[in-house]
């Protein structure tokens, strides 16, 4: 087991992406997704997955695992054809098919075309993971616009509800929905208010949906980041939070990416049958409720 040593700490270097949701190649040091480390041992041999925000940080190091598994995996992502296209060649060097889908999942009619697009190249979904997500930081809320609002709803929670909904007639008893909340389900940033509270709507939705799903054999679970290292970080937060992120958990840094993954692996695994409607905290030791 690597030591937490190994894991780069704060201070970070001055550094500042002008748009969201940012890119990897841009940021020092660079997010660690597992790709020396992951050794895969068949737990997905076989499955199909549609994953959301796919490009990079947590998204990239879950498809990279999944492919490791045996899963070929449906890479889903709004503009950031750079990092896709790092991420189609990791799931293909695993030996997995990969197939890439630009496009803004705030549209109900793109949510449906990823799931239609998925279904003609892999026959079927065996898991969904919904992790795209939008965020910006406002220190008043005078300074959130209505369109920034309702694109953050649209972003994080709606395009769940339209993914799932298209995908759950493709899905066969064994299937998994794995949803990505964050600690700000329970402990919201003031100064990200939209994006907590739609992640406490993320957190409210799975545990409804793992019960609507029991009967269909559809496990719903999520999982809660705390401070994770993705491109995210220094597109939407002011460069001196960059500078000291992660130093507000009790282990001092960020998560990398890859130290999220094998959660999203057990959660899409046949070992995971009785797990439904649990939320998993991966947080640097930052209890949530």
């Amino acid at each position: 087991m690597a030591d937490d040593n190994t894991f780069p700490e704060p201070p970070f270097e001055q550094q500042e992406q002008t748009r969201p949701p940012g890119l990897t190649r841009e940021m020092d040091p660079r997010p660690d997704h597992g790709e020396e480390t992951y050794r895969g041992s068949g737990r997905l041999e076989g499955k199909a997955a549609v994953i959301t925000g796919a490009d990079s940080g947590i998204g990239r190091a879950v498809a990279l695992a999944f492919a490791r598994e045996g899963a070929d995996v449906l890479i889903s992502y709004l503009n950031e054809h750079e990092d896709a296209e790092e991420t189609r060649r990791l799931v293909e060097q695993a030996g997995r098919k990969a197939l890439v889908v630009a496009g803004d999942i705030s549209a109900p009619e793109h949510c449906r075309a990823i799931v239609q697009q998925a279904v003609e190249a892999f026959g079927r979904i065996d898991v969904l993971v919904n992790n795209a997500a939008h965020q910006m930081t406002f220190d008043e809320i005078g300074e959130i616009s209505d369109e920034e609002w309702d694109y953050t709803f649209r972003t994080n929670i709606h395009a769940m509800f339209y993914l799932v909904k298209a995908a759950v007639p493709h899905m066969g008893e064994g299937g998994s929905i794995i949803n990505t909340t964050s600690v700000n389900a329970d402990t919201p940033s003031p100064q990200l208010l939209a994006y907590a509270t739609t992640k406490g709507a993320i957190q409210n939705f799975t545990a409804g949906l793992a019960q609507l799903l029991a009967e269909k054999g559809i496990r719903v679970n999520c999982v809660a980041p705390g401070p994770i290292w993705t491109p995210l970080i220094p597109s939407t937060m002011p460069p001196e939070k960059v500078k000291d992120f992660g130093k507000q958990v009790p282990m001092q840094r960020p998560g990398q990416p890859k130290e999220l993954a094998p959660v999203y692996v057990m959660l899409a695994s046949d070992e995971a049958s009785y797990v439904s409607g649990a939320t998993v905290a991966v947080t640097g030791g930052k209890p949530i409720l």
